[in-house]
């Protein structure tokens, strides 16, 4: 049955919860990557709502497909590959419409007929998704499946709720993070490269006798001879001045 009778004053799990945001916390301090983000979100949902058979996550790519990109077993994948073929589900539902989606029992669900029939077949009988959302948009979804119908309620649904909002926040820092580490490491290429051919350009203007455009021409039809960049050309004439 399902946990529909909260704590007075609160959602139920509110301890739960709580802790839930404490480990959260500690994680963006320590700037895990998305798949480990993600990881832990499975975890600790499957814990923050006991009724769980299986928990995972969809997430949103950079190109807006869908993919799972964590769960806790073969019924969720199932159940969520057979979403992405079909077009259908409470999953996708909850993504497209941003808002929370439950079936309490897909043998009576009315709503995504072709995917609720398929699952029945695997044992899935009941659901419960809430979607990720921040102001940068919808990052994906979290989805609850369980073998028993019934298995959610109203108030599991709210708690679905509150835990996704702070999953997404978490999540949209995580890949803010990546994104910054990947812009980072571009960053110091590209620096790396200017210093590479900045030393060039000394060298063919004191060896040659050069002005500096003559001597970045000069860099340009090395690098057009060797079918490389000014950078590389830049390395091969310098790296003999930089060892000596």
């Amino acid at each position: 049955m399902s946990s529909d009778e909260a704590a007075p004053g609160g959602l139920p799990l509110e301890g739960e919860l709580a802790a839930v945001a404490a480990r959260m916390s500690g994680l963006l301090l320590s700037r895990e990557s998305v798949d480990s983000v993600l990881e832990l979100i499975v975890t600790l949902a499957g814990t923050t709502i006991a009724a769980a058979d299986g928990v995972g996550v969809t997430l949103v790519d950079g190109e807006g497909a869908f993919v799972t990109t964590s769960a806790s077993g073969p019924l969720v994948r199932e159940a969520d590959t057979l979403q992405y073929e079909l077009g259908e589900g409470p999953c996708l539902a909850a993504l497209r419409e941003r808002s929370p989606q439950r079936v309490d029992d897909v043998a009576a669900e009315r709503r995504w007929v072709r995917w609720c029939s398929a699952v029945a077949r695997s044992g899935l009988r009941s659901v419960v998704t809430a979607p990720m959302v921040t102001g940068d948009g919808c990052h994906g979804a979290i989805k609850l499946y369980a073998t028993i119908p019934r298995a959610f309620g109203a108030a599991d649904e709210r708690t679905l709720v509150r835990f996704a909002d702070r999953a997404a926040v978490l999540v949209a820092n995580a890949r803010a993070g990546e994104r910054a580490g990947r812009f980072s490491a571009r960053f110091k290429d590209t620096l790396r490269d200017r210093d590479l051919i900045t030393l060039a350009k000394g060298f063919l203007m004191g060896r040659d006798g050069l002005d500096e455009d003559a001597a970045f021409d000069r860099l340009l039809a090395l690098a057009r001879a060797c079918g490389g960049s000014p950078a590389e050309a830049a390395a091969r004439l310098v790296t003999p001045v930089r060892e000596g």
